[in-house]
């Protein structure tokens, strides 16, 4: 059976997803307008760094619930990785849709807001009410994606 577009974007998210090596949640991102993607990412420490998965997880070592202490963390988001990936390429991303794994956490939501994303979907829910709150005051679309 062909797939829709959107479940058609959320499966690239999942092919992402098996790049990263945290330990703890692969994520993958991709960002999308007009049916064509302009950037990918997924959750991983920058570039040159060695990874989590070779020297250990340091939310792990501190006992840093999910959610929390996002700072505490050598990886950066899927989210992120993807709005820096099309910065890097100087891809405006205004009025595009964003796919992720999961729903995006505050700080990546503030990202998003600035970035001009139009529409979030996403398919694992992660509670932020922070996020919640900051996507209430704006016009972009935030969609569960169901199966």
């Amino acid at each position: 059976m062909r797939p829709d577009w959107d479940q058609y974007f959320i499966e690239i998210t999942n092919i992402a997803k098996k790049r990263s090596t945290c330990l703890r949640r692969q994520v993958g991102a991709v960002i999308v307008k007009d049916k064509h993607i302009l950037a990918t990412g997924y959750n991983g420490v920058p570039s040159g760094i060695s990874h989590c998965s070779e020297v250990g997880c340091l939310r792990m070592k501190l006992n840093v619930p999910s959610g929390e202490k996002h700072e505490l963390c050598r990886g950066l988001h899927a989210e992120q990785n993807a709005i820096i990936q099309a910065a890097y390429h100087g891809v405006s991303i205004s009025g595009a849709t964003l796919y992720c794994n999961t729903k995006p956490c505050s700080i990546c939501t503030k990202m998003l807001i600035n970035a001009g994303i139009a529409r979030i979907v996403y398919e694992e829910f992660y509670s932020d009410e922070l996020a919640d709150a900051l996507l209430a005051e704006t016009d972009i679309s935030l969609e569960q994606f169901d199966r």
